[in-house]
C-alpha cells in the first residue's frame, strides 16, 4: 500500500501553529492579580490587601474572643466537676454507712442526718426512728443518683466546651495565615518602589484623603456635629467618657499598629478604640463589626468627641472622633496611631459606647 505524502506546506502551517500556541502559553501565562503599571494601579493593590488583611485580623480577634470565652466556660466547668465530683464521693460514703445501719437494724447515721437536713437537733431527736431513717437513707440515694447524673452531663459539656476551643484556635491560626500573608504581599509591593515613587505614593494618599475630606465637609455635616459639641460641653462639661477615651487615645499616638494588639505598647484599630472607652469605664466589644453591631448608632451630623466612625461597607476599620472633622486611629501595619481627617476614608456610619 502506497501512502499518500502530505504536502509540504500544510506539514510547515501545522507546525508553525504549534510553535505560537507554545510562545503564548509561556509568555502570558495566568494571572490572579497581575502586577500593577501605574502609581495608582500600585496604591489601588496596596489598599486592597490591607483591607482584606484588616477583615482577617477582625476574624482573627473575633475568634480570640471566642476562645477566651472558651476558656472561661471550660474552667468554670472544671471547677463545677470538681465540686460535684467531692459531693458525690461524698454521698457514696454515706450511702454505705446508711446501708450498714439499715443492715444493722439501726437508723440513718447522725452525721448523715446532719448533711440532710437543715435541723441538726431534729435530726438527732428522729434518727432512732425507722421511717425517718428509711426516707434519710433514699434522700441519700437520690442524692447520689442525681448528683452523678449532674456530673455526666457537666464532663459531656466541658467535652463539648473543649472541641469548641480547639475549633476556635484552629480558626485563629487559619486568620493568621492569610493576614501573614497578605501584609507581606503588600509590603513585598512597597519595597519594589523607589524612594520618589514612596513619596509620591505618600502624596497621592494624602490627596485622595483631602479631597475625600473636602467632599464631606461640603455637605454641612459637621456644622450641626460642631454645634452639638460645644452645647454638649457646656451640659456635660469636659469629663465625659468620651473625652476621657480621647484622652487615652491621644496618649497613643505615635505607637505602631500591630494586627490583634490592644495595648499598652502597639494596637489595631479596634485595639485602640475598646481599650480607650474601657479606660473611660466603659466596655465595648472587641472587634469594629461587633462594635458596628452592637453599640447605639447614632446619626453622622449628630456625632461628638468619643463616637466611634466604622468605614467600609464590610464595618473593617474604626476610629474615633475628637471633634473639628478629625479623628484618632491606627491605619494599617507599617504605620502609627495618628490624628487624621475623619472622612478620608468610606463612612459607614457612627456608634455611640455608652448610650
Amino acid at each position: 500500500m502506497t501512502r499518500t505524502p502530505r504536502a509540504p506546506g500544510r506539514r510547515t502551517a501545522a507546525a508553525v501553529a504549534l510553535a505560537c500556541a507554545l510562545t503564548a502559553t509561556v509568555q502570558t501565562p495566568a494571572r490572579a492579580d497581575p502586577e500593577p503599571a501605574t502609581l495608582t494601579e500600585v496604591r489601588d493593590r496596596i489598599e486592597r490587601l490591607y483591607h482584606h488583611a484588616e477583615a482577617a485580623t477582625d476574624k482573627y480577634n473575633a475568634a480570640g474572643e471566642k476562645v477566651s470565652a472558651k476558656k472561661k466556660r471550660v474552667r468554670g466547668l472544671d471547677a463545677r466537676v470538681t465540686a460535684t465530683e467531692t459531693r458525690l464521693t461524698r454521698l457514696t460514703s454515706l450511702a454505705g454507712a446508711a446501708a450498714r445501719a439499715q443492715y444493722r437494724g439501726g437508723g440513718l447515721p447522725a452525721e448523715a442526718q446532719f448533711v440532710l437536713t437543715g435541723d441538726p437537733e431534729r435530726a438527732l431527736d428522729t434518727a432512732s426512728v425507722a421511717r425517718q431513717a428509711q426516707q434519710a437513707t433514699q434522700r441519700v440515694l437520690t442524692a447520689l443518683a442525681e448528683t452523678r447524673g449532674k456530673l455526666e452531663k457537666q464532663r459531656a459539656s466541658a467535652e463539648d466546651e473543649l472541641r469548641e476551643l480547639r475549633s476556635e484556635r484552629k480558626k485563629m491560626a487559619a486568620h493568621r495565615k492569610t493576614i501573614e500573608k497578605r501584609i507581606a504581599t503588600a509590603e513585598a509591593t512597597e519595597a519594589r518602589l523607589s524612594e520618589e515613587q514612596r513619596r509620591r505614593l505618600a502624596a497621592l494618599d494624602k490627596e485622595k484623603a483631602d479631597e475625600a475630606q473636602a467632599k464631606w465637609v461640603e455637605t454641612g455635616v459637621l456644622d450641626k456635629a460642631d454645634r452639638d459639641d460645644r452645647d454638649d460641653r457646656a451640659d456635660t462639661g469636659e469629663n465625659s467618657a468620651g473625652r476621657r477615651a480621647i484622652v487615652f487615645a491621644t496618649r497613643q499616638l505615635g505607637k505602631p499598629y500591630v494586627w490583634g494588639a490592644e495595648g499598652p505598647d502597639s494596637y489595631d484599630c479596634s485595639g485602640l478604640t475598646s481599650q480607650a472607652w474601657l479606660d473611660a469605664g466603659v466596655a465595648i466589644p472587641r472587634t469594629s463589626q461587633e462594635q458596628w453591631r452592637l453599640l447605639h448608632r447614632v446619626p453622622v451630623e449628630d456625632m461628638r468627641p468619643g463616637d466611634l466612625i466604622i468605614y467600609n461597607a464590610d464595618a473593617t476599620h474604626v476610629s474615633l472622633y475628637i471633634g473639628d472633622g478629625e479623628m484618632i486611629h491606627a491605619p494599617r501595619p507599617g504605620r502609627s496611631v495618628t490624628v487624621a481627617p475623619a472622612a478620608s476614608m468610606e463612612i459607614l456610619g457612627v456608634v455611640r459606647p455608652g448610650a
